[in-house]
């Protein structure tokens, strides 16, 4: 397993992570991804370990809790082994401070979180959502009190505007508080929208990215193709309305391309778009999830060999979309490349 530093911070996290969205396996959402309970749980952290996955990643919101519950019965005297990633801020309940990241919902999330996953710390803590009620001073205040007793190592971001994550990190060095170093994001070949604004922060800044559902929502899988509709028991068809959407050309040109170099490398549909994804600029870790052992084994095949440049090429050109303004070849940021020299 290779390991990379998360951004310009000092952690070294596996190319590869864990997402444990389907442990524990309840509500119209997570119970379609899966419903490990603490048994299986064990078996998938013993495969991942012994792969060098180290990095493991939840929320308080998947299953209501029960995903933290199930990963800190599975650690259960292994913690040192490995880092845990967890997410707060989404709405846990209706009440008026069961939202957000408000210095009370931080604080009493935080010592919630750790009692779930039965650890005195978090590796990560990463801010599931934009709050746009809570004051960055206040945000950051808490998280610096909350790093300072010990309970939080790093932060980050999931899912934040551009320029919100900007405005925290030039608060952040006004004030001498932590940094974010991680912003856990949607990527992958049919969802590129990362690469506009986000890329460039994260490069200019040091915010590593963490990248949640790589094989978009289950349709780069290798199962759906022209010739093939979404398959019956896939999950799509319960979490249709959480996915990003995506128009069905865009989606067959990019996977006739994922078959074409599938047959070149002797590698599957899922670990050709995996792979292309750790080559990207900025990506410190990539997220896989798996509902059982043949899966989480299939997409350990990702790491240990690399596309060539003509086979990223050719991703690249199957997958592309035209950005949105003010990034499209129409405006001079696009259409200059001497002013907009590639990532690389």
């Amino acid at each position: 397993m290779e390991y990379r530093q998360l951004g310009a911070s000092g952690l070294r996290v596996p190319a590869l992570s864990f997402g444990t969205g389907t442990f524990g396996g309840s509500g119209p959402l997570f119970g379609a991804w899966g419903h490990s309970d603490a048994q299986e749980a064990r078996r998938l952290l013993d495969i991942c370990l012994a792969a060098g996955i180290t990095l493991f990643d939840t929320a308080d919101v998947y299953s209501n809790g029960a995903s933290e519950e199930v990963l800190g019965a599975a650690i259960k005297g292994r913690r040192d082994q490995l880092l845990i990633s967890t997410k707060l801020g989404l709405p846990t309940g209706d009440g008026p401070n069961d939202w957000g990241v408000s210095r009370d919902r931080l604080i009493g999330g935080v010592e919630a979180a750790l009692r779930r996953l039965g650890t005195d710390h978090i590796d990560l803590l990463q801010l599931h959502a934009l709050d746009a009620s809570t004051p960055v001073e206040e945000l950051l205040a808490t998280l610096d009190h909350l790093v300072r007793a010990g309970k939080l190592r790093h932060v980050g971001v999931s899912n934040y505007p551009g320029w919100q994550l900007m405005k925290a990190l030039d608060a952040a060095d006004r004030h001498g508080w932590p940094r974010f170093v991680a912003h856990q994001v949607y990527y992958s070949l049919i969802g590129r929208a990362y690469e506009a604004d986000l890329m460039p922060l994260a490069a200019d800044q040091g915010v590593g990215a963490l990248v949640w559902s790589p094989l978009g929502w289950g349709r780069l899988t290798g199962k759906i193709r022209r010739s093939s509709p979404i398959p019956e028991g896939s999950r799509l068809h319960q979490t249709a309305a959480f996915a990003p959407p995506v128009e069905e050309e865009h989606l067959y040109r990019v996977v006739d391309a994922l078959d074409e170099i599938a047959a070149e490398t002797g590698k599957t549909v899922p670990q050709v778009a995996l792979n292309w994804l750790l080559q990207r600029p900025t990506v410190s870790s990539v997220i896989i999830g798996a509902r059982n052992e043949e899966q989480l084994r299939q997409n350990l095949g990702a790491v240990g060999w690399s596309l060539t440049a003509d086979q990223v090429a050719r991703l690249d050109r199957a997958s592309y979309q035209m950005p949105a303004y003010p990034h499209a070849p129409y405006h001079q940021q696009a259409g200059f490349a001497r002013l907009n020299p590639p990532l690389v």
